[in-house]
């Protein structure tokens, strides 16, 4: 390759050059000696923004005031320990049954069969057929007494549990139903032996 030589005169040379030293020395341009001071921020200013009204960093940024821990329990002979009757408890106990059984078939199922009756006048005796309703009834007993306490205004009702083999609900089904007719009437097999009656 070969070089070739173009002619340039020194005066363009030159004001090339002052352009050049005017563009990275911006206080500078064309032989001006003039100085102009630039101040720089600490943040771009695009990202500064006007505080509002409410600040969120600062709430969080503010310790909660801390509550005095209560340490004195509250004795139940201290809280009301009105009377209630019989009809009260059974009121409170059907309108309880019918909002499980809306909300909770399982449940009400298990626990429909419960007697509960005023033994003494803070105690409530719960019969119950089977320790697995008891074990149903345990999951929402305290709904039902926490509610009925409240209902009442007495914070002093104790609560007694005994087993009653009686009150298991049997399931009738459409076998049983024709074995105790065939009981009394049994001629009835006959008839099953002739029609074939489908009792599932």
């Amino acid at each position: 390759m070969e070089k070739i030589e173009i002619p340039v005169k020194k005066s363009e040379i030159s004001a090339e050059k002052s352009e050049v030293e005017a563009k990275e020395k911006p206080g500078i341009s064309n032989g001006d000696s003039q100085k102009i001071g630039i101040e720089k921020t600490s943040a771009p200013l695009g990202t500064q923004k006007p505080a509002g009204k409410y600040n969120l960093q600062q709430k969080l940024n503010e310790a909660e005031p801390e509550t005095p821990e209560i340490t004195e329990e509250t004795k139940v002979e201290d809280l009301p320990q009105n009377h209630f009757s019989e009809t009260d408890l059974q009121t409170e106990w059907n309108l309880f049954l019918e909002n499980i059984k809306t909300n909770n078939k399982v449940i009400y199922n298990a626990i429909s069969g419960f007697k509960l009756s005023k033994t003494d006048e803070n105690t409530i005796s719960v019969k119950y057929p089977s320790e697995i309703a008891k074990a149903e009834f345990e999951k929402i007993q305290d709904d039902f007494f926490n509610h009925f306490k409240r209902k009442v205004n007495n914070h002093a009702i104790s609560v007694q549990y005994e087993m009653d083999g009686n009150l298991k609900v049997e399931i009738v089904t459409k076998r049983k139903i024709f074995d105790k007719m065939l009981e009394i009437n049994p001629l009835l097999k006959d008839l099953d032996d002739l029609m074939k009656f489908d009792f599932s």
